[in-house]
């Protein structure tokens, strides 16, 4: 069954992914895309991107929670009463949280989802957390699953399995997200980094 379950999460958590690669690097497209009438009347590609941000996000929750009914035997609760797991984690959940809503507070709704690529005028930022790391937003996400498998499936031997196929496909993510030159630079570190976002 962890073969058949891991099959399935990997399916089922790549297109979000995928999605965003595709409108940072094919934003022409996906304006296209967003102004045609059936996809018109649910907003501007803002919007759009914001709709599929959440959609995406119940679909990982609901795969997530799937994943610990599945391997904890049919129950959400976590075998383990170690405070010092919990705490470890609370810090990852807490610290991934922060990082994130960080994000959304110095970018803006219109920044975070992909307003420079869909040719919105979005104020470059190099405050924190863009003046420590490039991706601060896929780096707090990764940091908040982290957390929520180490508090919910430690010590069982799935509890890393999913956060390291999102850590996998949050860093190809970035990768693919970024602009060429950003990519070069990223896969050279003698070259300066050139980052897309701000």
């Amino acid at each position: 069954m962890g073969l058949v379950a891991l099959a399935v999460a990997t399916a089922l958590l790549a297109p979000e992914r995928a999605v965003y690669v595709v409108i940072a690097r094919a934003p022409d497209a996906f304006r296209a895309l967003c102004a045609r009438p059936a996809v018109e009347r649910h907003g501007d590609p803002i919007t759009i991107v914001e709709k599929l941000f959440y959609s995406f996000k119940a679909l990982q929750f609901a795969v997530f929670g799937a994943w610990c009914y599945v391997h904890g035997g049919g129950s959400l609760i976590p075998a383990h009463r170690n405070p010092f797991v919990f705490g470890l984690a609370a810090v990852l959940v807490v610290a991934g949280q922060i990082v994130n809503v960080t994000v959304f507070y110095r970018l803006g709704r219109t920044g975070v989802f992909f307003g420079d690529r869909l040719g919105y005028e979005v104020r470059r930022c190099r405050t924190f957390p863009f003046s420590v790391l490039s991706h601060p937003q896929y780096v707090g996400t990764v940091l908040t699953i982290w957390g929520v498998f180490l508090a919910a499936r430690f010590p069982h031997g799935d509890w890393y399995t999913l956060p390291v196929l999102e850590t996998a496909y949050y860093a190809a993510g970035a990768w693919l997200e970024a602009p060429w030159p950003a990519r070069s630079a990223m896969a050279s570190p003698s070259r300066p980094n050139v980052s897309s976002w701000p």
